[in-house]
């Protein structure tokens, strides 16, 4: 096939034109039969503007307030991460606190002899010479009763 001959089947731009004038009428009746189904919509609705718009505010005041309140930075999780707060800065204050007795504990072992004597007392049970130390039995188990009737 020869490519000028496709050229030569297109439509020249006069036909087209001629077409819509043709039919103009026809979609002039389409335009007005659509006006008149629309318009008494688009009358209802322009007097209903002001309860539509107090309804649009409305719905977006409720959906802005359920935001921010549930949201995911909303109110519920703002309270929850503060409380989650508190509660790791409470247990920040105690950590250091017992740091702080381990610290102290450090230096005394470190530096004072009665701490010294008093934890391999305590830990190690050394004695001076002369003295006795006390070892507290563990306590016995009661053991289980001796009846072979059980094992019938």
């Amino acid at each position: 096939m020869n490519p000028i001959s496709k050229l030569a089947k297109l439509p020249r731009p006069e036909v087209g034109l001629r077409a819509v004038v043709e039919h103009a009428p026809q979609a002039e009746a389409f335009a007005a039969s659509w006006i008149e189904r629309v318009r008494p919509v688009l009358l209802q609705t322009y007097r209903l503007r002001r309860r539509i718009a107090t309804i649009a505010v409305a719905v977006l005041a409720v959906s802005l307030f359920v935001h921010v309140m549930f949201g995911a930075n909303g109110m519920v999780v703002y309270k929850q991460k503060r409380a989650d707060y508190e509660t790791l800065r409470k247990q920040i204050v105690e950590v250091q606190r017992e740091n702080d007795r381990y610290t102290q504990k450090i230096q005394d072992l470190k530096s004072d002899q009665t701490a010294i004597e008093k934890e391999a007392r305590e830990q190690l049970g050394y004695a001076k010479p002369g003295e006795y130390v006390y070892v507290p039995s563990e306590p016995r188990k009661p053991s289980p009763p001796a009846s072979h009737s059980a094992r019938k």
